[in-house]
């Protein structure tokens, strides 16, 4: 085991490292967020209009005298639970198919993946854009339809892992053993396929929070007055020469919470597939 304060560990490990701290550190703020907000995030206080970051408020208040650390705190859990309902939504549908599509090959598999072709052909955000135009915008809502779009990913690389162990010596041993196809598919292919997914669930989870981010900043996305980093963004946005700190502090959270994903899952890539160990 290699010292933390060495040269090695910090060669080796140190982006999984930085990125644990990130993702743990927002993760923990999310779930304790109505124990460490020090003002409800719903609050209005017309005495303390835009009032630049203080003592009494760290990250100032907004138009209508609300905290923006308190609003920030409750708006980390919303990003965070999009992110990870419509990740567990995509990986969930990628993984079915992608196994489904990787074991029995054939027509099966050519049914699937042109399907996979035909929705990729669609920008992804254009088309969460066109979807949620014809629902009424909600938490709910917005969680599946990201997760009902991001799925291609995953099923094209579980059927790619299914293709490869499929052939492998353990899965033609259990098949002359008798072994029904779903059994070989959930003890033997499902398990030594998870690498790779583990990887892409922890990159979906910033991609989920960026969409989010996004269609809350046109509007689209998690409705006022419960607090979102992107609704956040669209409300400093209004007045962006005069409260910098309301556009700034949101901004920021999205940054290094991305920022913090990306690092953990490509440490987590490095580690786990073995071709790109040194």
């Amino acid at each position: 085991m290699l010292p933390i304060t060495s040269r090695a560990f910090w060669s080796k490990y140190g982006m999984l490292f930085i990125g644990l701290i990130i993702v743990g550190t927002m993760t923990l703020a999310a779930i304790f967020s109505p124990l460490i907000s020090p003002f409800d995030p719903d609050a209005l206080n017309l005495d303390y209009i835009l009032q630049p970051p203080s003592w009494g408020h760290p990250m100032g208040t907004d138009a209508l005298g609300r905290d923006v650390f308190s609003r920030m705190l409750h708006g980390a859990r919303i990003s965070l639970w999009v992110g990870f309902v419509a990740v567990g939504i995509s990986i969930s549908i990628g993984l079915v198919l992608g196994l489904i599509a990787g074991y029995f090959r054939g027509w099966v598999d050519e049914a699937i993946m042109r399907f996979v072709d035909v929705m990729l052909c669609f920008p992804s955000f254009f088309l969460i854009l066109s979807v949620i135009a014809f629902l009424e915008p909600s938490l709910i809502n917005i969680m599946i339809v990201i997760g009902l779009t991001s799925w291609m990913g995953v099923a094209r690389l579980v059927r790619a892992e299914t293709l490869s162990l499929r052939e492998r010596d353990f899965v033609a041993a259990s098949r002359l053993a008798g072994a029904s196809s779903a059994r070989i598919i959930a003890q033997h292919i499902l398990p030594n396929a998870l690498a790779p997914v583990l990887v892409a669930a922890t990159l979906g989870v910033a991609g989920a929070i960026l969409t989010e981010s996004a269609l809350s900043f046109l509007g689209l996305g998690v409705q006022p007055p419960t607090a979102s980093w992107g609704n956040m963004l669209l409300e400093g946005k209004q007045v962006l020469e005069i409260a910098p700190w309301l556009s700034m502090f949101p901004g920021c959270a999205i940054l290094i919470t991305v920022l913090g994903y990306n690092l953990l899952g490509e440490s987590l890539r490095d580690l786990l597939d073995p071709r790109l160990k040194r």
